[in-house]
């Protein structure tokens, strides 16, 4: 790379900050100094708000309040009340969205209450590549419900659905976790309507990131993570959405006293709340509920269509960099920003060791199966100068071949 390629990429990097400014949220964010966090889509960065939240929640709230904060410091109702914020950042109306359990159990909620519903239909499609624990749900509800299993990927999800009068359900991930390509919410659903199914949806790479739509969409049913690009904090609470015409109808296949119409009458018969209580089940994680909590006020004054556009400069100037600095690695993330999460994702025969080596400099992604430098761009808190530094210590990296330095070789538990 020249010196005049260098400083042309340096000025485009603080031309598009400054185009984007509106957008920044760095300082509602806790980042080490030196280091580039392209990690935010497997664990988001420490917000200060959910920080401050989650001091408050265990040095006032529950040491000075104790059991009345359930009621003073509004804790039993804090699962609604944090959905409805999620709610307006997915594009669902207030009341839909309820926070709590994990991805893995609400998902397992949402798949076999919409099988239920259509209990003359005998298939559920999921996509393959999906992440495992969406098709060992899906699976598991099916062997539990007698359904069948059908892997069949976004892209031929249409076409299996077109005419179809056997599928009972489709279930997709918005935002594909290795290789970050946007699928077409609205498009699948309205196919799954057409031939009498429902459709869910994961948004765990998509909710903060993408403009969502789940009502414009169409969409029965979805869910997502708290801990992502929400930043709510390893372990977050995760969230269900049920569209309104579905409450009516939704059966928890969980039956907790959360979700009851009385909990504290104690009943042992099981009366299900109204609305998206319904779908609650054991007692709410609250410390994990008010980080998230705290970290949703840095979406505060801003529009998701903005934070979008933001994304999209950031990952599409990090290809440009790559471009302009001579990395000539395939990347898998689609080009096109219609069909592009917040993610740039590359492939390396190496991919764990040149992770490993970026961590090494200061720039921290991750790797996924079987070859995938993933790299996670999180609007809020990263800038199209961080970008440029971390395209040039990737190319540092490779052209100093420091990923074949053995102590990037062995594996850690999680990678």
């Amino acid at each position: 790379m020249t010196d005049d390629s260098t400083a042309r990429l340096a000025t485009r990097a603080r031309e598009l900050d400054a185009e984007h400014v509106s957008t920044d949220r760095r300082n509602a964010f806790v980042l080490p100094d030196g280091v580039v966090y392209l990690d935010g889509n497997s664990l988001g960065a420490l917000s200060v708000a959910a920080r401050e939240a989650t001091r408050d929640a265990v040095e006032r709230q529950w040491g000075e309040q104790l059991i009345r904060a359930w009621n003073d410091s509004e804790w039993w109702t804090a699962p609604e009340r944090v959905g409805n914020r999620i709610a307006e950042l997915v594009g669902a109306p207030a009341g839909t969205v309820v926070v709590g359990d994990s991805t893995t159990v609400s998902l397992y909620k949402a798949v076999h209450a919409a099988a239920r519903m259509r209990p003359e239909r005998r298939v559920v499609l999921t996509d393959p590549d999906s992440f495992p624990t969406d098709v060992h749900v899906t699976r598991g509800v099916c062997e539990q419900l007698g359904l069948t299993l059908e892997l069949v990927s976004p892209g031929d999800a249409v076409a299996r659905l077109e005419g179809s009068d056997d599928v009972a359900l489709a279930s997709y991930s918005q935002v594909d976790y290795r290789t970050g390509e946007l699928w077409d919410l609205a498009t699948i659903t309205a196919a799954a309507h057409d031939a009498g199914a429902l459709s869910c949806w994961d948004l765990c790479h998509s909710a903060g990131v993408v403009e969502v739509g789940l009502t414009a969409g169409g969409a029965d049913f979805a869910v997502g993570c708290g801990y992502k690009y929400l930043s709510g904090g390893p372990g977050a609470p995760a969230f269900v959405f049920v569209a309104p015409e579905h409450l009516a109808d939704f059966t928890n296949p969980i039956l907790g006293w959360n979700g009851h119409a009385t909990p504290f009458a104690m009943s042992p018969d099981h009366v299900a709340a109204d609305g998206i209580t319904r779908a609650r089940v054991g007692t709410p994680p609250v410390l994990g509920i008010a980080a998230l909590e705290g970290a949703l006020t840095a979406y505060d004054g801003l529009d998701v269509g903005d934070v979008r556009r933001r994304s999209l400069s950031l990952t599409a100037f990090f290809v440009e960099c790559l471009g302009g600095l001579g990395v000539d690695l395939p990347v898998v993330t689609p080009a096109d920003d219609a069909r592009r999460g917040s993610q740039v994702s590359l492939r390396h025969p190496d991919a764990y060791a040149v992770v490993q080596a970026l961590i090494a400099r200061g720039v921290i992604g991750d790797f996924r199966e079987p070859d995938i430098v993933r790299l996670g761009f999180a609007p809020l808190y990263l800038s199209h100068e961080d970008v440029l530094a971390a395209a040039v210590l990737l190319r540092d990296v490779l052209d100093g071949r420091e990923f074949e330095r053995a102590e990037f070789a062995t594996r850690a538990a999680v990678t």
